[in-house]
């Protein structure tokens, strides 16, 4: 077992209150997690403006290349954890064994965090529009077409109240360090292992240990973070999303709703698309937010949920050590029971139908966790409970409607993959506002290109362009390093 401290800007901090984490299927204490109060971090985040200063005394671009060294180190490397040493193999396996995400998921996602780090050049680049890094670094600069221009940090750090479902959700943070911005990282309560791996590797390359801070602990220490960080970025329900609802200063990240949309001219060949549809449920075990939640069409909405449920309903339990599970559990008692309890509530309404229920019972109950196997409804109206909901494990609701009602219908959505050739159709979804990332054309919902912004730009939350004006003579000199 594993004592892993608390991080007081970078420092350890032996806490007298610690929270076990446990392996989902053996009981097995994996490590012991110093727990952080409210008081601590109101105390530290005193000094949260020295977590800026140590990162602006190195240029951006040798932070960049910091990013590049430590994603080698975090892929590839053994480094300390509390008081022990971590392989990236132990990573993969002690992520597992608490998330309930197979091992070979884990191993996915850590490539997919080494990515982000090994081309922070290219991702700054687009996240900040071709913005010359030292206009960012200075505050201030002057455009190629010779105008004036300011960048304002709003905060000299990022909270983050992060989630235990998926690893992925660290790509959004990995940015800020680049950025000169402190961290303040609040893990989720079975998944401490990515922020102290990042932790080590950023410090092994080289990141300045006070300018990061993580700070394990319940409901109050996420609280205490919302309420102490000028900006912060959350994961919740959609409870949480409206809660913090035009609060500038917190960035919530909740459910996705992602959908795929087969337009009219092309859903007659909806078979053509069935491996696209399939591969969007189903990787990463669903657990994604922009894993896709709802098919919808016109027509053929019943043939597609029946092949859908040939397709995934077979899926079976396996070990999680295993390179074909594609199953993650659900390691929070009662959790799964009360999700399957709501999904077959849902299909007592007139109109919804469990299409994979011929395949055998979803719901698989264990002595320490609970799975639910891949899980089809149809829906034959857009206005049923079941037609907009989501799920953190495999789940379609295939929804018959209209094409021009979907726009509407839909509501609230992260990523619609639109399938269609019709050009006036794809103008109508363009300006759509619901709708926040938009494919157009037979693309996955989970398709991801890392030179896109995810749900804003954070470029555009942690500062704020301003006028700014002084002489020229003044703006020449010091932009020339005078």
């Amino acid at each position: 077992m594993i004592n892993i401290p608390v991080l007081r800007w970078g420092e350890p901090y032996e806490s007298l209150e610690t929270e076990e984490v446990i392996h989902h299927r053996t009981g097995e204490v994996l490590a012991s997690v110093g727990q952080a109060n409210p008081g601590l971090l109101a105390r530290d985040m005193r000094k949260a403006s020295r977590a800026r200063e140590v990162l602006r005394e190195f240029p951006i671009k040798d932070l960049v290349e910091m990013m590049k060294k430590a994603g080698d180190l975090y892929l590839n490397e053994t480094l300390p954890l509390g008081d022990g040493e971590q392989t990236p193999d132990d990573f993969a396996r002690q992520q597992s064994a608490s998330t309930g995400l197979p091992e070979h998921m884990c191993k996915f996602n850590m490539e997919k965090n080494h990515f982000v780090l090994n081309h922070m050049d290219q991702i700054l680049d687009a996240l900040t529009r071709g913005l010359d890094l030292e206009i960012l670094q200075r505050g201030f600069g002057v455009e190629e077409r010779g105008v004036p221009i300011s960048y304002q940090a709003q905060s000299p750090v990022l909270g983050m109240v992060l989630p235990s479902n998926s690893p992925g959700v660290h790509t959004l943070w990995m940015p800020v360090i680049p950025m000169q911005i402190g961290l303040v990282l609040k893990p989720g309560p079975q998944e401490p292992w990515t922020p102290y791996r990042m932790f080590a590797a950023f410090t092994e390359a080289g990141v300045p240990r006070e300018a990061i801070g993580i700070y394990p602990g319940g409901g109050d220490m996420g609280a205490e973070t919302v309420s102490r960080c000028r900006r912060v970025m959350i994961f919740g329900s959609t409870e949480t999303v409206k809660n913090y609802s035009g609060n500038e200063q917190v960035q919530v990240h909740g459910p996705g709703y992602s959908k795929i949309l087969l337009g009219d001219d092309v859903v007659d060949q909806w078979e053509d698309y069935l491996d696209l549809m399939a591969d969007s449920i189903y990787k990463n075990s669903g657990r994604g937010c922009i894993n896709c939640s709802g098919v919808w069409a016109s027509r053929h909405t019943e043939e597609i949920a029946a092949a859908l449920a040939e397709r995934l309903g077979p899926c079976e339990v396996k070990d999680p050590t295993d390179p074909e599970a594609g199953l993650a559990a659900f390691t929070v008692p009662g959790q799964a029971e009360a999700v399957w309890g709501m999904i077959e509530e849902g299909c007592e309404e007139t109109g919804t139908t469990h299409v994979t229920e011929k395949h055998g019972a979803r719901l698989e109950q264990m002595e320490r966790c609970d799975y639910i196997r891949p899980t089809i409804l149809h829906c034959d109206s857009p206005d049923l409970k079941m037609a907009n909901t989501e799920y953190m494990f495999p789940f379609t609701s295939v929804v018959k409607c209209p094409q021009e009602k979907m726009i509407e219908k839909i509501g609230g959505t992260l990523v619609a993959s639109a399938i269609t050739n019709d050009e006036t159709w794809a103008a109508q979804l363009t300006d759509a506002t619901n709708i926040d990332r938009l494919n157009i054309g037979a693309m996955p919902t989970i398709a991801l290109n890392w030179l896109q912004p995810h749900e804003g730009s954070i470029v555009d939350f942690l500062f704020r362009t301003r006028a700014y004006q002084t002489p020229d003579e003044r703006l020449k000199r010091l932009c020339n390093g005078g």
